[in-house]
């Protein structure tokens, strides 16, 4: 069926994009696109109404892509049709999921919010609309806009699949305080699209439209055949000449805003805990040691500081804390530029050694700060989460923060988040792209600047709280408690902050007089309401994070009846959308912030139950699911997330499934087929050409003949500039080409192993007389007139001459052969030991071959899981791999394809007979 899709999306504290999805076809036209947000007291609610029109003469189905902030909850989504509307219910997420099942299992389809960035998520539906019809799209979602580095942004990006005559984006703002300041910039208000721009003030109210017309979307300087193809940003922040902060009363409930400015700031003794394992190579320890180049700059002469750096071990540079004077910092500075990756990472004990060196360093009037910077898990020392937790909340006591930062997505984010959140710190995740080093200054500067620490907000007369105690509060950032007012006789809301601010205490006071409120237009009077709401809903999501038992249960049920009460789609609840055709159901689920992972799935039991017949879906399997949007084509299905026992999701592996055997008669519809399933780094492929489908599928007992596994070796291509990698399985016990450098001389093959895991033996010659040989068991290395042979496990050795480098450490031998250098690393894993080799160093200029000859595989994402390379497209399936170049071995997720198309070539063209 063919599709045209209306895609919109908003960024940061609103972004709004249109996708990249394939362009519109003929006569499926977008007549209007509509956003409107309004921005009252901080709080934003935005609808954005897509208005699509079916000029076919047959039906057409239209899909509708929204992609919304992930601090935002939709409370509201809608369809109109021909003059009937079909609005979507907002139900807890269990009832939901019922619901959703039994539409399944009609055959019906599934739509679901999933995380598309760093900040963004996306809501999908579609709905087939008849000849020469119209379908009214309109979505709402609600956010309470966070203040950093002293202002609120507002980001508007548009990039349409083609002209809209009628495109509209409408933005109001209200803050009675006033508005200090208003900037209006981006592509899309440069150029010839700057007249499309207007901007009116007026005290406390200010209105931003943007309407351009059809030629400006196709003539601007940023813009494409396709429409605009640009960004809007809007910049504010409000009047700030009360200290005690700004009270906004309507309908009983209360929001007070706490940013009081010109303090004097507030030393600090902060530990910077670094991250150096193995994982960490590359670009990640270069962003890191940039970005602590910037941070250690922007330290206050009144701070002291220390660095921590581990892996297995844990390194000081200094064993007590030092002042931030200008020498101490360039001098750390240049230890900065010494850091180099290895081992693996014990997370415990570096934290443990952050804390007592605060603890030694206690100076009255000072707050005291850990900054942790990891990108794995913990796989050393203390390895369980649930125990390193204890020992560093019990170690902290409540007298410091811990900032837990992620980098990357192979990270326990979980653990980071739960740990930061227990000891009065948060969590972010530092995404590995090119600009990492800004996105870790970025956070530095939210808490370089330290104002009032141990601070309680006190609301004589109100009830129902949200978070009144805060150990921090830096410049640039924002206090919000918001309440209800539940004493109808009370003739004013008291008001108390009290702090501290270096050695002294500091307290605000403020009487707000109830009688004399000023009037409320209709459409603000309860957004007090719904930001206290939104507020609760939030902490008390986060703090059921952290819970366990009752409590746990308590601030669970909580959250959830909040959620449904005001229709917020939260990891709580759905949204439940009835369509019109044939009943079909979708539902929107908002993801966790989790790293890697699959789309999830139910459990069955024994009995497989088909989602769609053919094409979409999944399959319930005994004691594993087949969950998401799978695809089935050429013999192969891709499925969700593999589970745990009794139902419960899975954590990330992806299951691959094929399905065998022709339908025995159309009365039957199937003999008993065989379906395999298998984590994807060591899968059953498929061995014989599909057999056509049956058109229903009546539920049968799983129960398949034994059949002998396939073993595969998992292998990743480099991913520099690109989402994620690709990866590709090659059979085991082959002996490969490695890599061949016909300039120099050099070669290296390796002969996987039966079992399936990694390398058995590793050979490497350089010119005519130099020859390493590399098994598990040892390395022997002549160079024609010396030998020596070296065991795994022995005290670090080095043999450097005439440009050969041969160093042995632990569990890696890192070996310079001319221009290549090359780290063949010693897993051991389940009981199966085995090498693998990682590429430090290719030469700049010479000819190149083998399996590992390509630095980087460039490739295009195309919608439906399609990756395109030069005019080659091949269907791929989202997975995981472990990568083995680096000595944790780190977990990552990747796009699975053939290994002919991964590698250009077939697999005879890397093998060799012999090492």
């Amino acid at each position: 069926m063919s599709g045209a899709t209306v895609s919109a999306a908003l960024l940061g504290l609103l972004f709004v994009c249109f996708t990249t999805a394939p362009p519109v076809q003929e006569n499926v036209e977008i007549s209007s696109f509509h956003i409107n947000s309004t921005v009252t007291s901080r709080y934003a609610i935005t609808v954005i109404t897509s208005r699509v029109k079916n000029q076919h003469t047959d039906s057409k189905e239209i899909h509708f892509e929204v992609k919304i902030p992930k601090n935002a909850f939709i409370s509201k989504f809608r369809m109109t049709i021909e003059g009937k509307t079909y609005d979507g219910v907002v139900k807890e997420k269990e009832a939901a999921q019922q619901q959703y099942s039994e539409a399944v299992a009609r055959g019906e389809s599934a739509g679901v919010v999933s995380s598309v960035g760093r900040t963004l998520e996306e809501f999908k539906t579609s709905v087939t609309v008849a000849a020469l019809s119209k379908v009214t799209f309109e979505l709402t979602y609600e956010e309470l806009l966070q203040r950093r580095h002293g202002k609120y942004d507002l980001l508007i990006n548009a990039q349409p699949m083609q002209p809209v005559a009628d495109f509209k984006i409408d933005v109001s703002i209200k803050e009675n305080p006033g508005i200090s300041f208003l900037e209006v910039k981006g592509d899309l208000n440069s150029g010839e699209l700057a007249n499309a721009v207007t901007t009116t003030r007026s005290g406390e109210e200010a209105w931003i439209h943007f309407y351009p017309t059809s030629d400006q979307q196709t003539t601007c300087s940023s813009c494409t055949e396709n429409g605009l193809n640009g960004d809007l940003i809007i910049t504010y922040d409000v009047e700030r000449t009360n200290p005690n902060g700004d009270i906004q009363i309507m309908n009983k409930y209360f929001v007070h805003f706490f940013a009081p400015a010109n303090l004097i700031r507030t030393p600090k003794n902060v530990v910077f805990i670094i991250d150096r394992s193995g994982s960490m190579y590359g670009r990640k320890i270069q962003q890191t040691r940039s970005a602590l180049d910037h941070i250690l700059g922007d330290l206050d002469s009144g701070d002291h500081f220390g660095l921590i750096l581990f892996d297995s071990s844990v390194d000081v540079w200094k064993r007590e804390l030092i002042q931030a004077t200008s020498s101490n910092v360039n001098l750390a500075k240049q230890f900065v530029k010494t850091i180099q990756d290895r081992g693996t990472t014990d997370i415990n004990s570096a934290v443990l050694k952050g804390v007592e060196m605060l603890n030694k360093h206690q100076r009255e009037g000072s707050a005291s700060i850990l900054i942790l910077l990891t990108d794995g898990a913990p796989n050393t020392g203390e390895s369980s989460p649930d125990r390193i937790r204890v020992n560093v909340k019990e170690a902290i006591g409540k007298k410091m923060s811990l900032y837990c930062l992620g980098f990357g997505f192979d990270v326990n984010y979980d653990f980071l988040e739960k740990m930061a959140l227990e000891n009065n710190g948060f969590a972010r995740r530092i995404y590995e792209d090119s600009d990492a080093s800004d996105q870790l200054q970025g956070f530095y500067k939210e808490v370089a600047t330290l104002l009032l620490f141990d601070l309680e907000l006190l609301y004589e007369g109100a009830s129902n709280l949200t978070e009144t105690a805060y150990s921090m509060y830096y410049n640039g950032s924002e206090i919000i408690v918001a309440g209800e007012i539940t004493n109808n006789s009370l003739e004013s809301l008291k008001v108390e902050v009290v702090a501290f601010s270096r050695s002294n205490k500091v307290t605000y006071a403020k009487d707000v007089s109830l009688k004399a409120l000023p009037d409320v237009e209709p459409q603000h009077e309860n957004v007090t309401q719904r930001v206290w709401a939104y507020l609760k809903v939030k902490q008390l999501l986060k703090k059921e994070l952290t819970l366990t038992g009752a409590e746990k249960e308590a601030a669970k049920k909580e959250a959830l009846d909040l959620s449904l009460q005001y229709s917020f789609v939260t990891p709580l609840t759905s949204m439940v959308v009835t369509k019109p055709q044939k009943s079909d159901t979708q539902i929107a689920h908002k993801p966790e912030e989790r790293g890697v992972r699959g789309e999830g799935g139910r459990v069955g039991h024994g009995q497989v139950v088909p989602r769609v017949p053919y094409g979409g879906g999944g399959y319930h399997g005994h004691h594993f699911s087949l969950g998401g949007s799978s695809r089935l084509g050429a013999g192969r299905g891709y499925a969700g997330g593999a589970t745990g026992s009794n139902g419960q999701p899975g954590g990330g592996s992806r299951l691959r499934y094929t399905i065998r055997g022709p339908p025995r008669e159309p009365g039957f519809f199937f003999s008993p087929p065989v379906l395999s399933a298998s984590p994807d780094y060591g899968y059953d492929d498929y061995d014989s050409p599909p057999q056509p489908m049956p058109t229903r599928i009546s539920s049968i007992l799983w129960n398949p003949p034994p059949k002998a596994a396939v073993k595969s070796v998992r292998f990743l291509s480099s991913s520099s500039g690109q989402s994620k990698p690709l990866c590709y399985d090659v059979p085991s016990a082959s002996k490969l080409l490695l890599l061949k450098d016909l300039s120099s001389g050099f070669s290296m093959s390796g002969e996987l192993t039966q079992s399936g895991t990694g390398f058995d033996q590793i050979a490497l010659h350089y010119k005519t007389d130099h020859h390493l040989s590399v098994s598990t068991a040892d390395i022997n290395f002549s160079d024609g007139q010396k030998a020596f042979r070296l065991v795994w496990g022995q005290v670090p050795t080095v043999h450097q001459a005439d440009g050969v480098s041969v160093i042995l450490r632990d569990s890696e031998l890192d070996v310079t052969l001319g221009g290549v250098r090359v780290v063949i690393l010693l897993h051991k894993e389940g009981g199966n030991v085995f090498l693998w080799p990682a590429v430090r160093q290719q030469p700049k200029h010479g000819s190149l071959q083998g399996i590992l000859a390509k630095t980087s595989l460039q490739y295009e994402e195309l919608p439906g899981f399609i990756i395109k390379i030069s005019d080659q497209e091949e269907a791929a399936s989202l997975s995981t791999a472990k990568d083995y170049r680096l000595s944790s071995a780190p977990i990552v997720g990747c796009w699975l394809v053939r290994l002919q198309f991964a590698l250009q070539g077939e697999l005879s063209d890397f093998t060799v007979a012999q090492l």
